[in-house]
């Protein structure tokens, strides 16, 4: 059992973010599968690459020179290694190393499993490899790198072979040239016309030493277009982190993805998943978290847990030491939708536990659709037997509810106090709005009393609503896991706009053994919860007395009863007929 006070005011960004790591936590099943999720994925990952092994061979490429130790010649600017890197990943280096390994499989199947990188500011190439086997990832690295180099290799040497041709034929027709200026020289007499035909000879003579030149120039070339640094060998271990990393990587993966769900889920979920979140909803501190199977029962003396009586202890004292609820002393307590089950037990609970302190507490079940509270509590007539109270002659208003007799409920070691049950009406809004009732309620303003008023859901029915202008102090209950954000605001917003303060909050979790008492401890109802269940058809019912009450000081008898005009139909059965 915990005791819940949680401020209405804003908290600060520190405190926020705790409650919210607090509401994730809540998601373990989540959390649980995001963690199982990665381990399975750790697991796939640890065996599919547990016989993976990789080889790297590596390469520095050079351009043809004439003088490579020339400073002048800039390498960088020479080779484009994106290029470089391209040809190396080309169908034609693939083609070719299959070749030298005898490979059996398609070219792209080859390259599957080849990487090709350029580490930043050098002129090398890695050429990685990975294989089922040390011996065939190095195999397959070197022979991607021979052919790498080899195709390499065969274009510089045909570009040289080309610009070679080029320039031979260029010479050969310079030659010619010059012979045939030679031969016409020799024919030609001395004088101004020969010597200008020598000057071309001169001319032609000088482009066949600088094509030659050239010529010798490219055979000199070193058509080498790299060289190996590195050779790829056989890998002593598998490229694999090994499955106990990959279990830990996939445990880490999973609380993060685990998390992430449960954050998502957290953001989309509509019910308050803390006594903060309902506090923030209703702009109230929350008065107490019961729990669970604290509203089993009406009374703490039928809890075996004494600390259940505790918590309904601790909801009354912090209720009288709030200003607002001191000064007049009226509590009007409401559940927002569903079953009034919960409601019921706190506004019982809460009676005896002021009554508990000596104060004379008058409860009222204000709920003039389904009455049970008089049935369910240990209650009795209080004076004078019911047939012997006069009736009021004034008007046919003073004879509905509520009426002037009043329970006694035995508390227990608690003691006692008053209950006004609920009694079914033609018009519940008429009822509830009649000065009787009003001044009923200001029995509050005598010393020492304290009235407190149940009523229906807020949002099912809108009779709490035309009792909070007279009770001003509201108190919700609520079980966070079937009801909404929206809903508490929703009725916030009611209570407020209807005139009313809402004190605070009580948290329940509904009990295992709820649903079953549901089904089972109505069945004293008998037609009259029938009734209740089809709809428009009940206006024409009256109301009827408690289905039961237990008798223990002689003050009821059987065979006389007091007869109103309000009384059941001939043939409904109640505890008063038996």
């Amino acid at each position: 059992m915990t005791h819940t006070h949680v401020s209405a005011v804003e908290d600060d960004e520190p405190e926020l973010l705790r409650d919210q790591f607090r509401q994730l936590l809540r998601y373990r099943t989540v959390i649980g599968a995001g963690v199982g999720i990665g381990l399975l994925g750790g697991v796939w990952f640890g065996l599919s690459n547990a016989d993976t092994y990789v080889a790297t061979s590596q390469v520095v490429l050079r351009a043809p020179v004439n003088d490579p130790f020339n400073p002048s010649i800039s390498q960088d600017k020479t080779l484009n290694m994106g290029s470089e890197r391209q040809t190396a990943l080309s169908s034609s280096v693939a083609e070719q190393a299959a070749r030298k390994l005898g490979w059996t499989g398609t070219i792209g199947k080859l390259q599957k499993d080849l990487q090709v990188t350029n580490p930043p500011q050098s002129q090398v190439l890695q050429f990685t490899y990975t294989a089922d086997t040390p011996q065939a990832a190095a195999d397959r690295a070197n022979a991607v790198t021979r052919a790498y180099l080899e195709l390499r290799e065969k274009q510089w040497t045909d570009v040289r072979a080309t610009m070679l041709e080029g320039q031979q034929k260029q010479l050969d027709e310079v030659a010619k040239k010059h012979d045939q200026k030679t031969k016409e020289l020799d024919r030609m007499p001395d004088g101004a016309a020969r010597d200008a035909e020598y000057g071309v000879k001169t001319n032609l003579l000088n482009r066949i030493n600088e094509l030659d030149a050239r010529i010798s120039q490219l055979k000199s070339l070193d058509m080498s277009p790299g060289t190996v640094i590195r050779t790829a060998s056989a890998p002593g271990y598998s490229d694999g982190p090994g499955l106990p990393m990959s279990l830990g990587l996939g445990a880490l993966v999973g609380v993060a993805l685990g998390l992430l769900a449960a954050w998502v889920r957290l953001v989309f979920d509509p019910s308050p998943r803390s006594a903060g979140d309902v506090a923030r909803a209703v702009r109230a501190p929350v008065l107490g978290t019961l729990p669970r199977g604290a509203t089993d029962v009406l009374l703490a003396d039928d809890h075996t847990d004494a600390r259940v009586a505790e918590e309904y202890r601790s909801v009354a004292f912090r209720l009288a030491y709030d200003q607002r609820f001191a000064d007049r002393r009226r509590l009007l307590v409401v559940a927002p939708r569903g079953d009034n089950d919960a409601a019921v037990a706190v506004a019982s609970h809460l009676a005896a536990s002021f009554a508990e302190t000596g104060k004379d507490v008058l409860l009222i079940e204000a709920d003039l659709r389904t009455p049970t509270l008089a049935g369910r509590l240990r209650a009795h007539a209080a004076s004078a037997p019911r047939w012997s109270t006069p009736t009021d002659v004034k008007g046919s208003e003073e004879s509905g509810w509520p009426s002037r007799r009043q329970l006694t409920v035995d508390a227990g070691e608690s003691g006692s106090f008053r209950l006004v049950p609920g009694e079914r009406v033609r018009n519940v809004a008429r009822a509830l709005t009649a000065p009787r009732v009003s001044r009923l309620i200001s029995e509050a303003d005598s010393p020492n009393s304290t009235v407190v008023v149940l009523a229906p859901p807020v949002l099912n029915y809108a009779d709490a609503l035309a009792l909070v202008d007279r009770v001003d102090g509201v108190l919700i209950v609520c079980d966070p896991r079937s009801v909404h954000r929206a809903d508490l605001q929703r009725i916030r917003e009611l209570i407020a706009g209807a005139g009313g303060t809402v004190l605070g909050a009580v948290v329940h979790t509904r009990g295992r053994r709820s649903g079953a008492q549901r089904s089972t401890g109505r069945r004293g109802a008998g037609d009259r919860g029938r009734r209740t269940a089809q709809g428009p058809a009940d206006t024409e019912e009256f109301a009827a007395e408690p289905e039961q009450i237990i008798l223990g000081d002689g003050s009821d008898t059987v065979a006389l009863r007091q007869l109103r005009a309000q009384d059941p139909r001939p043939g409904d059965i109640h505890a008063g007929d038996r």
